[in-house]
Order: structure tokens, then C-alpha cells, then sequence
């Protein structure tokens, strides 16, 4: 196992700590599981998150979660959907637990207090369809705000149990002992709450539940929120990533105009469950042909004859034509989405809906294994940060509210099974002081005007639509931003074989001439944005091949002799960018030293 590199981002050290058996960093659908999971097991508990404890993007999910809970339907259909959708990539024996354990998380769930739709005839929930799904599996709530519904109950619950909250607080790195073993978080508090300013969580075990990193991307999806602060700050710490080219775009998010940026209304893929059919400005439907599911193919297929068509007509946005629901219904069914449209003075009740594919979701990020835990002893990871292998290339829809379910239940189990056997054997789980990493090499910060470069630099070059040119384009500007910053050039392009490579010599030996930015929210969210948007950026270059939502018009066939794996990246402690690529689809273990459930 690599140990930290010791690096992390230029801030005032801690002026004031709590201590705790367990810190949650997040609150979607991922985090406040696993913090009661935790809590209910009797391990004392804290839950960081980046704004209010409903603000992460589970709340802003639509469709729904996926589970085998209907007659007829099975776990083994639900694999089978989730490994074609994920192109060869997933890991066989994560979906089985996901779809195997799903049915059940799905009860506790409920059982946690949130409701979900069901029929006024039979009282069961009402199932429905999306795309890459064979039978009607998707749980809904409120038609189409069951995100928001999830994100209630799970709040309510965690304030019901008492558990300890820091609202409005961003993470900045982890905290280790002199072990090298995970021993807490620095987190800078927005000057809300009890504590103000930058300050620590001491706790034996770190559960990273930060989401996802859209926010890299102009238009996209997710909530301001979303800057990969959970994936930059593990590769800080010396944790590996993986997957990180296998960006989901949303083949159906509302058109707002050319140019638009920043958070994009989501039409969801329900709605095209429902019936709704993809058609062109002459109102030819295009999908039909393209796949045996039509509008109901997994989304990079959807979202690649979106482009296709686009490309072919000179447009910059396709339609979606629902008309045929009526006003019932729409009002009914997807409330959320007829308001937002609405908003933005479309009616799809007498109109057809402009749409355009839009950064959606990571199906990479931080490695894990079965159980949640990194590459780094103590530090777990799931939900959107995560990397766990359920979701291949190409997350299939509404597997992501179930996976955040499945693996924060199972990180609870690892983590109460740690602490029961270091009781055993009196052995604490953390016996050293915590301590910030040995001779720490400090991050240059970026400027946060850089932001919305590095978002125009990200969807021009590393978009939907990928190529070695443009790629190389984007690292270079990437490269280029670090520099102004004084963080230093990358040396030219990222290599990468079956075996480690560094991409070349000490990316902070070389000065920029513009002064680092000072410590603060903005500057911190944006050096964890560049960090990201690089590792991003090397993985799609290295990856040489189209496969699931990895689109590469220089190579636009699946090369299983070639690809058939993963690429894992970490940070070496000089900075540099280390691609290894794994022998097969199986990711190595993370640790043999860590106690099993």
C-alpha cells in the first residue's frame, strides 16, 4: 500500500476540534445512511456537510431507485441490465451484492420513514421504467421528486437520533497519525453554526460521501455543490482513484440556449419510461433503429444519438415530445419537471420539450472494495465519490440512490466490526495523536476567477464528444492555469502503461508569475476543481478507446483486447500523475489488513 504523499491545500491550521468514533463527511442518500447506521451501532458520530443538510444531490434526483421488488422481476435480471448497461467494465460480484442486498435497503429505507408512490388499487409501490431496464423497477415518490423525499426522511431521522451536525462546512484534507493511519478531517466552517473558521474532527474512521464533481463542466446537473472535494482530498491523502474518464452525460436535460452554464434542469429518464419519444425539429423520431429499447437504450447510447443528430442537422438541441400525456398527467407524474419547464416558458403539455445532453453523474472516483474501504486504512468512501465497480463505463439509471444505500450499510458494518475487535484485543483504532501529514507539501491555491475557465476548458475538450486533440488541448490549458497559480507546468502528455508511470518530472519545480489566491472557500473549491478536472482529463487520454459514456471520435470502436480494465491513478509525493492499468476488470485489493464483518 502507497503511503500519503503528504500534501495539502494552504490553510490556517485548526483553531478548534471535537472528537468522535466516526465523521461523515456529506449528507445525500450515502452519508446520513451510513451515520445512522453508525449511530445505531452504537459508535458516536458526526456528519459534516458543505451546506444544509438537504442541499447535496440526492435531493435533486427525479426517477427514482432501482430494486428487484416487483412480481416477476429478480436480481439476477436487475445484474444482467446493470453489467450490459456498464460495457464490460463492472465488477460482477459488486453488482450481485448490490442488487442482491437493494431489495432490502429499499425496505429499511422505508421503514426509516420515507414514502414512496403506490397504487391507489393494491396499495404496493408503483414501479416504473427507464432506460437500460427490461421491467419495471424504479420506486418513485411524489411522481417525480423522489431525491427530495429520500433526503427528508433520512434528515428527519438523523435530527430524530440526535446526532451531531456541522452544517455550511467544507472539508479540506485528512488528518493521519503518525501511523499513516486515518486519524480525522481539517474542515473550514462558513460562519454558521456553533464553531466558525477552519478547525478538525478527530475520528478513527473518515466515511466520504461528498458526491459527485459536475461542477468541473459548464453545464451540468449537479448542485453548485459538486467539486470533487471528496476525490481531491483523497488523492492528497495517497488514495487511489479509478474510472474518472466514465462521465455520464444526461442525454435529456432542458435547453436553456446556447452558452447557458451552471446547473441545468434535469428532464428525467421516467419521463421517457412513461412514453415520451426523442425527436428531431421536423418531429422524425431518430432512436427508433438504434436499439432494441429505442428511447429506453442506456443513456450513452441515447445521449450519443443525441449528438449524432445534432451534428448531422447543424442543431444545438433535440426535442422531447410528451404532449401525448396530457395535462393530467403531467401534472400527476412529473410535477417538478412541468413547473421547471414552465419556469423557462416551455409547456410540454402543448409543446414538445428542448433537450441536450449535459454533464450528469461520475461512475468513477475513489476505489474502494466491497466494503467501502480505500486505499487508505480508515478512510471509506461511497455513493457518487466512489468508485466500487457496480457501475462500469455506464451507471445504469436509478442504480445510483441504491448503490449509496447498499454500501453506506455495509461500511456501518465494517466499521463497528473494526472497533468491536480493537476492544478486543485493546488495541484502539487509532492509538496515535492525530497529526496533519509529516513534512506536508503545501497546494498552491487557485484563483476562483480560474473556475469558469477551467469548466469551458473541461466541456470543449473532455465533453461528450472526446478526441486526442482535444484532450491534449484541455491538459495543456489545465496545465496552463496551475502555472499562473505558481503551482508549476505538467510536463507535456500523460503516459500510462500496464504498469506504474509517473507523467514526468516535478510538476512544482517550474514558478508561475501570478500570485497563489489566499486560503478561502472559493480558492479551495477551485484548486480541487483543477486537481480533478486533470486527473479526468489523463485518464480519457489514456484510455484509447469508445466504450460506455467514454465517446473518443479518434477511436471510436470498444477495444476489449486492449481495454478490457481499469485505470487507476494516484498522487505521488512529488505531485505527479501515477496511471496503472489493472490485468483484467478485477480491481486489486484495497488491504488485507483491515478486520472483516
Amino acid at each position: 500500500m502507497t503511503p500519503a504523499p503528504g500534501i495539502r491545500l494552504d490553510a490556517p491550521a485548526p483553531g478548534w476540534a471535537i472528537d468522535a468514533d466516526v465523521v461523515v463527511v456529506g449528507s445525500g442518500v450515502a452519508g446520513l445512511t451510513a451515520a445512522l447506521r453508525c449511530a445505531a451501532a452504537g459508535l458516536s458520530t458526526v456528519v459534516v456537510t458543505k451546506a444544509r443538510l438537504d442541499d447535496g444531490s440526492t435531493r435533486w434526483a427525479q426517477g427514482g431507485i432501482a430494486a428487484a421488488l416487483g412480481e416477476g422481476d429478480s436480481p439476477e435480471q436487475h445484474l444482467a441490465d446493470t453489467l450490459v448497461a456498464g460495457a464490460g467494465l463492472c465488477d460482477e460480484e459488486a453488482v450481485r451484492l448490490l442488487v442482491t442486498e437493494g431489495p432490502g435497503a429499499v425496505r429499511r429505507l422505508i421503514a426509516t420513514g420515507a414514502h414512496f408512490d403506490t397504487s391507489p388499487e393494491t396499495g404496493e409501490i408503483e414501479l416504473t421504467r427507464e432506460g437500460g431496464h427490461h421491467r419495471r423497477r424504479i420506486a418513485h415518490a411524489g411522481g417525480d421528486a423522489t431525491g427530495a423525499e429520500i433526503s427528508r426522511a433520512l434528515v428527519d431521522a438523523v435530527r430524530t437520533a440526535g446526532l451531531r451536525t456541522i452544517e455550511n462546512a467544507l472539508v479540506l484534507d485528512l488528518l493521519t497519525d503518525t501511523g499513516g493511519r486515518t486519524a480525522g478531517i481539517s474542515l473550514h466552517v462558513m460562519g454558521e453554526g456553533q464553531h466558525d473558521g477552519v478547525g478538525a474532527v478527530h475520528a478513527p474512521a473518515v466515511v466520504l460521501a461528498t458526491g459527485g464533481m459536475g461542477q468541473i463542466f459548464s453545464a451540468t446537473t449537479n448542485p453548485a455543490v459538486s467539486t470533487g472535494d471528496g476525490v481531491a482530498l483523497a488523492l492528497r491523502a495517497g488514495a487511489e482513484v479509478s474510472d474518472l474518464e466514465f462521465v455520464q452525460f444526461h442525454p435529456t436535460v432542458l435547453f436553456l440556449g446556447a452558452g447557458s452554464e451552471g446547473q441545468q434542469p434535469l428532464v428525467s429518464e421516467a419521463v421517457r419510461g412513461e412514453g415520451a419519444h426523442l425527436v428531431d425539429a421536423s418531429g422524425t423520431r431518430f432512436m427508433l433503429g438504434q436499439h432494441e429499447l429505442a428511447e429506453l437504450a442506456p443513456r450513452d447510447i441515447v445521449a450519443k444519438a443525441i449528438m449524432r443528430r445534432m451534428r448531422e442537422q447543424g442543431a444545438d438541441h433535440m426535442y422531447l415530445d410528451a404532449r401525448h400525456f396530457g395535462a393530467e398527467m403531467w401534472e400527476h407524474r412529473f410535477p417538478t419537471i412541468l413547473a421547471a419547464c414552465r419556469v423557462h416558458g416551455i409547456d410540454p403539455v402543448t409543446e414538445p420539450i428542448p433537450v441536450a445532453p449535459a454533464a450528469h453523474y461520475a461512475s468513477g472516483g475513489v476505489r474502494t472494495d466491497s466494503y467501502g474501504r480505500t486505499t487508505v486504512p480508515g478512510l471509506y468512501a461511497c455513493g457518487e465519490v466512489a468508485c466500487t465497480g457496480v457501475h462500469g463505463a455506464n451507471r445504469l439509471a436509478s442504480n445510483s440512490l441504491l448503490e449509496g444505500l447498499v454500501f453506506a450499510e455495509r461500511i456501518a458494518a465494517s466499521i463497528a466490526a473494526s472497533v468491536a475487535a480493537s476492544i478486543a484485543t485493546g488495541a484502539p483504532p487509532a492509538a496515535d495523536e492525530p497529526v496533519a501529514p509529516p513534512a506536508p507539501t503545501v497546494l498552491p491555491l487557485i484563483d476562483p476567477g480560474a473556475r469558469a475557465r477551467i469548466q469551458r476548458v473541461m466541456s470543449l475538450g473532455a465533453g461528450v464528444l472526446r478526441s486526442a486533440e482535444s484532450l491534449r488541448e484541455a491538459a495543456r490549458a489545465l496545465d496552463a492555469i496551475r502555472a499562473e497559480a505558481g503551482a508549476g507546468s505538467a510536463p507535456g502528455p500523460y503516459a500510462g502503461t500496464s504498469s506504474d508511470t509517473s507523467s514526468g518530472t516535478d510538476p512544482d519545480t517550474v514558478s508561475g508569475t501570478v500570485k497563489p489566491a489566499v486560503p478561502g472557500v472559493d480558492a479551495w473549491e477551485t484548486t480541487n476543481l483543477l486537481c480533478v478536472a486533470r486527473v479526468l482529463t489523463a485518464a480519457a487520454l489514456e484510455r484509447e478507446e469508445t466504450r460506455g459514456c467514454h465517446w473518443r471520435e479518434d477511436r471510436p470502436d470498444r477495444d476489449d483486447r486492449a481495454w478490457h480494465r481499469h485505470l487507476v491513478i494516484r498522487l505521488a509525493p512529488d505531485r505527479a500523475l501515477v496511471v496503472h492499468r489493472t490485468e483484467s476488470t478485477a480491481f486489486p485489493p484495497t488491504s488485507s489488513r483491515e478486520h472483516q464483518p
